[in-house]
C-alpha cells in the first residue's frame, strides 16, 4: 500500500505567492524562462532555472549553475519571500483550466515505494537528464519539482478534501497569467493529518507517475547515495520522501501530443498517399483542421490540407502498448514510410504538445520547417494505468498533461 507523509513544505508569503510561482523547469527554455522572471526577483524560475542570473553561454550543467540554484533559494529564504512550514502539513492543491477543476493532495511520497513498484512507472529515463536533477536536489538541499502522480478514486479520501476546501480558507489563490487558477490550502489538523495518512495507507495500493519521471528517478538515486555514505540514521529522514502531489484518475484529462517531420524521406506526396493506404483507410478532409474523434484514427497535414487516417485491423495488436496509436503511427507511418527508428534521438521528428492545438502544426509546415504533421487521438488514463500494471513502458512523448503545477508553491528541503 502506498506510503505518504506530511512534511514542512518551505513555501512563499500568501501576497508573494503569485510573483513566485513558476512553471515546471522542464517546459520551457532558458531563453523563456529569463523572459518571464525579468524584474520579477521572486520568480521561482531564480531557483528551477538559474542560468537566467549566470552570462548566456554558461553550460546550463555546470556546478555553477548549480550553486546559483542554492544561493537563489538561500536569498529566497532569508529575505522572508519564503518560510518554512511550523508542524508537518499535507496540501491540498486545486487548478482550473477552462472551467475543469483538478485537485490533488501535496506530500511526500516513500521513496521505498519507488523502488519497490508500488510507485509505478510508464517511461524510461535518461541519465543525463537524471544527473541535473542529481546536481539541483544535492546542491540546493531540496526537491523544488513536483512529481505528478495519480490514483485510482477512494471515495473516502475524495470526501475529506472536498470537506476541507469547503470550510478552511485557502493559503492561496490566483489566477496566472496564461489563465489557470491555483488554490492551495494547507491541512494542519493532527487528527486530519493521521486520516490522510491511514486512508493512504488501508486504501490505496498503488499510484501512478503521470509526469515527471526525471525528478522521481533523481530523488531515488541521491536517496540511493546517501545511505550507501551513511547518511541516514532514521527511517523518517526527509531524504527517503520525495515531494509529489497526487490527484483521483476521475479528475485527470491528457491531451494529444502530435508529431512533426521534416520530410518524406524521399517519397512524393502521391507516393506517400499511396502507401499510406495499405494500412490505413485514407480520406482528403479539406483545409481546415480536424482533431481525431476516437482511438486509432488520425489526423494528417501535408502540402496545405488535411486527411482523415484510420488504422486497419491488423496494423496494431490489442496488448497494451500494442493497441496505443502512438504504437500505431510509430511503426505503420514514422518506422515503416519515413524511416525514422528512434523518436528518442531522431533529429527529422518533434513533438507538439496538444496545448498549443493543432494550429502550431499548421504553422511549422506552412513555414517550411516541417513537411507532414500527424495528430493524434489522447491516450487515455486507464491506457496509462493498463501500461503501468504490466511493468511496460510507452513510447516516447506519448502523453501531455495539462494544467501544470506550478513550482515553488510549496518545496520540500532535505
Amino acid at each position: 500500500m502506498a506510503i505518504i507523509r506530511p512534511f514542512n513544505g518551505l513555501r512563499p508569503k500568501e501576497a508573494l505567492a503569485a510573483q513566485v510561482a513558476a512553471r515546471p523547469y522542464d517546459v520551457l527554455s532558458s531563453e523563456e524562462a529569463k523572459t518571464a522572471a525579468a524584474g520579477n526577483p521572486y520568480s521561482y524560475y531564480h531557483v528551477s532555472k538559474s542560468e537566467i542570473d549566470l552570462p548566456e553561454n554558461i553550460d546550463t550543467h555546470s556546478q555553477q549553475v548549480y550553486d546559483k540554484a542554492a544561493e537563489n533559494l538561500h536569498r529566497l529564504v532569508q529575505e522572508g519571500v519564503l518560510f518554512a512550514e511550523a508542524q508537518p502539513a499535507y496540501y491540498i492543491y486545486k487548478l482550473v483550466m477552462n472551467g475543469r477543476a483538478q485537485t490533488g493532495l501535496v506530500c511526500v511520497s516513500s521513496i521505498a515505494d519507488y523502488n519497490n513498484g508500488i510507485i509505478k512507472k510508464h517511461e524510461f529515463t535518461r541519465p543525463d537528464k537524471e544527473l541535473d536533477r542529481i546536481n539541483h536536489i544535492k546542491t540546493t538541499k531540496a526537491q523544488t519539482g513536483n512529481v505528478f502522480l495519480a490514483y485510482n478514486d477512494v471515495p473516502e479520501l475524495n470526501a475529506l478534501v472536498d470537506r476541507w476546501q469547503e470550510h478552511n480558507k485557502p493559503a492561496y489563490d490566483f489566477t496566472a497569467d496564461d489563465g489557470i487558477q491555483h488554490t492551495v490550502w494547507v491541512v494542519n489538523t493532527p487528527s486530519i493529518v493521521q486520516d490522510i495518512t491511514t486512508l493512504f495507507a488501508e486504501k490505496v495500493p498503488c499510484t501512478y507517475i503521470a509526469d515527471g519521471h526525471h525528478r522521481a528517478a533523481s530523488a531515488s538515486l541521491v536517496q540511493k547515495e546517501f545511505e550507501a555514505a551513511g547518511k541516514i540514521t532514521s527511517i523518517e529522514n526527509p531524504i527517503n520522501y520525495f515531494l509529489t502531489t497526487i490527484f483521483p484518475a476521475s479528475q485527470l484529462a491528457i491531451l494529444d501530443y502530435n508529431r512533426v517531420v521534416k520530410d518524406l524521406n524521399g517519397l512524393s506526396k502521391e507516393a506517400l498517399l499511396s502507401r499510406l493506404d495499405y494500412d490505413f483507410t485514407v480520406e482528403e478532409i479539406g483545409h481546415l483542421p480536424q482533431q481525431p474523434t476516437m482511438l486509432h484514427e488520425f489526423s494528417m497535414y501535408l502540402e496545405g490540407k488535411w486527411y482523415r487516417l484510420v488504422a486497419k485491423e491488423g496494423t496494431y495488436t490489442t496488448d497494451p502498448i500494442g493497441i496505443l496509436d502512438v504504437t500505431i503511427l510509430s511503426n505503420n507511418v514514422l518506422d515503416k514510410l519515413l524511416g525514422i527508428k528512434d523518436q528518442r534521438t531522431d533529429k527529422r521528428i518533434d513533438f507538439v504538445g496538444g496545448i498549443r492545438g493543432l494550429g502550431e502544426l499548421v504553422k511549422r509546415v506552412d513555414s517550411g520547417e516541417m513537411k507532414v504533421a500527424f495528430a493524434l487521438y489522447p491516450v487515455t488514463i486507464q491506457q496509462l494505468f493498463d501500461i503501468a500494471d504490466s511493468g511496460n513502458v510507452m513510447p516516447p512523448k506519448s502523453t501531455w498533461f495539462e494544467p501544470k503545477l506550478r513550482d515553488g508553491l510549496i518545496t520540500h528541503t532535505i
